[in-house]
């Protein structure tokens, strides 16, 4: 499948082109974020994600995406868009490359913001929030799933999601390792727009909930659920 990279995007000049369409970031203040929970990155700051998968292991990975999804939603979505979709107005960070290109770019304009003609387009968050949320808040960007790749699953996942809502009710015939597998088969061929290398995708969170109790399988079912109505 054909991926524009952001690099692409960027030199096509298409989301900078006008200067009528402002970030609308000045007036906004800052949200906090809590980044407890996640080992701390030091003073000087990085130039490469230091909480990808590979390098802290799944739990503080997921974790990370916790804290940069509450992070992102607060200080980020109102330009750049609900989970990174952007609807034109700013870059759609989920473009942005997963790799030391992409981390610098990211790192240096979340350091110190965006003006352009004397207009502040994007405020400096980095003494604001700090490299640990910066990097958490990069975590989540990079690992949203390509929503083509999602649609693709949607009725697979959707059979999937009626299966677990009857066994929340009824466990008598259910497959946990089973429905587990299905779910992580999915998961693995739903690939992100940054190239990162595992997808936070909602078949991956529903497969790593299920453990055989109804309740399990009830959040399994209201995780996709919600998943799958985002892709409508």
């Amino acid at each position: 499948m054909y991926k524009t990279s952001f690099r692409a995007i960027l030199a096509s000049g298409v989301i900078l082109a006008s200067t009528t369409l402002i970030f609308a970031h000045g007036d906004v203040k800052p949200q906090p974020v809590d980044t407890a929970g996640l080992p701390e990155t030091g003073e000087e700051w990085l130039i490469e994600n230091p909480y990808r998968v590979d390098a802290v292991g799944e739990e503080v990975w997921a974790r990370a995406i916790e804290i940069g999804a509450s992070g992102y939603n607060q200080n980020c979505a109102r330009c750049h868009g609900l989970e990174g979709v952007s609807g034109g107005l700013a870059p759609d960070l989920r473009f942005l490359e997963a790799e030391e290109y992409g981390d610098e770019w990211y790192a240096e304009r979340f350091r110190t913001g965006y003006t352009q003609n004397g207009t502040t387009k994007m405020p400096a968050f980095g003494d604001l929030l700090g490299q640990d949320a910066a990097w958490a808040i990069r975590t989540y960007i990079e690992t949203r799933p390509d929503d083509v790749a999602m649609e693709e699953v949607a009725d697979e996942l959707k059979v999937l999601r009626d299966q677990l809502a009857g066994y929340a009710a009824d466990t008598s015939g259910a497959d946990p390792d089973a429905l587990k597998a299905q779910l992580d088969e999915i998961a693995g061929g739903i690939e992100t727009l940054s190239g990162a290398p595992v997808a936070d995708s909602v078949a991956y969170r529903a497969a790593k909930l299920i453990d055989g109790t109804p309740a399990a399988y009830k959040s399994a079912a209201e995780t996709l659920t919600i998943g799958l109505s985002a892709t409508q």
